[in-house]
């Protein structure tokens, strides 16, 4: 079993809306007001600790709210949960970037993961003074964690002339504030091979959208073979049984109608560079929407690729996940349409079942 001993982690995604919001992902991003639901939020991260989630990401976007200030703000709040900020390297100074990080360390005693993104579209970018390309994003995100590795590593003065990013004798005074690590988790966000081979270089664990079993295998094998992580983000569609899921399910596409399916239309043309939306919408496109008896991608015209979904009960749902994980995923990062009753429902009947599993498992290794 290729990873044998290597216990399963499991993050969420916060939502910039409402908790308790159906339509995650089919309003229209410049009406969305994440500061109206900050409480929320927050509670919503305190639930995840109690329940045994490993991280909380918090998304970063025009339409949301900092993520690094609601990553000190919420750690705050909690004691043993992770809080995973996401960034775009390609508008901040690596330099500036590591002392946030450290900051919120100390905050946290080093509760703290980070979330990279350097694909998607180049339109929203723009509103931050990123007019570079897709392949050169991935570029510039090389110089700049190869710089943060460094002053992580205090490999003072650190200097670096790069085609994207120089510095000069960069140090900084505080170092990241952990009781075993040096610096934090690096979670690369991609499916391009750009994205694979930056999270082989710099992360512990590839994060990409989630796909058939038989057509992810040879994806994730070159990363799994130079000794990173690999997670898969896939939204959720739960219930007691599978015909309940369906009807959640279908119940969230009422929901979202002609709205949600305009919403989503509009934002396509924005996203058509990142490899891992353009081929979830292709997917979306077939006359199938089941890739396998629990993959399906019925919500995607009406909510985008990141509701690409899970569906069934907890039988279903442990199933799927210990199936990926004879692949070698061992992360995955979930959200749902609502959030919060997914997460009670993941963390009450699934999450215990999966855990009995893997112990059982150990067990047996052991003998």
């Amino acid at each position: 079993m290729p990873t044998a001993g290597r216990k399963l982690r499991f993050h969420w995604s916060l939502p910039a809306t409402s908790v308790n919001d159906q339509r995650r992902g089919s309003r229209v991003r410049s009406e969305i007001d994440q500061f109206a639901n900050l409480g929320q939020q927050r509670d919503f991260c305190v639930r995840a600790e109690e329940l045994g989630l490993d991280s909380v990401l918090l998304p970063i976007g025009f339409q949301r709210a900092d993520p690094i200030v609601l990553a000190t703000v919420f750690g705050l709040a909690t004691e043993r949960v992770n809080l995973m900020p996401a960034s775009r390297p390609t508008v901040i100074s690596p330099t500036h970037f590591v002392q946030q990080i450290n900051a919120l360390s100390a905050f946290t005693n080093g509760r703290v993961a980070v979330n990279v993104v350097s694909g998607q579209g180049s339109d929203e970018l723009r509103f931050y003074g990123d007019f570079s390309t897709h392949d050169e994003r991935y570029r510039h995100t090389d110089e700049f964690w190869t710089i943060c590795h460094a002053l992580w590593r205090s490999e003072f003065p650190v200097n670096f002339n790069g085609r994207f990013v120089s510095v000069e004798g960069a140090r900084v005074n505080q170092p990241f504030v952990s009781p075993d690590r040096h610096r934090p988790q690096v979670y690369i966000s991609g499916s391009s091979d750009q994205a694979r081979q930056l999270a082989i270089t710099h992360a512990d664990c590839l994060l990409r959208v989630v796909e058939a079993p038989e057509t992810l295998r040879p994806k994730i094998e070159p990363v799994l073979a130079a000794g990173t992580e690999v997670g898969l983000i896939t939204n959720l569609i739960l219930g007691p049984t599978r015909d309940d899921a369906l009807r959640a399910g279908r119940a969230v596409i009422e929901n979202a109608g002609d709205r949600g399916k305009a919403a989503i239309a509009e934002w396509r043309g924005k996203t058509t560079e990142s490899v891992g939306f353009t081929e979830t919408f292709r997917l979306a496109e077939n006359k199938s929407s089941w890739l396998t008896p629990y993959l399906w991608t019925g919500l995607v015209p009406y909510m985008g690729p990141m509701s690409i979904s899970l569906v069934g009960g907890p039988v279903e749902i442990v199933e799927a996940i210990f199936c990926y994980r004879e692949l070698g995923v061992t992360q995955f990062m979930f959200q749902a349409r609502p959030d919060l009753p997914a997460l009670e429902f993941f963390g009450t009947e699934i999450l215990p079942k999966i855990r009995l599993r893997e112990a059982r498992e150990q067990t047996t290794l052991v003998r």
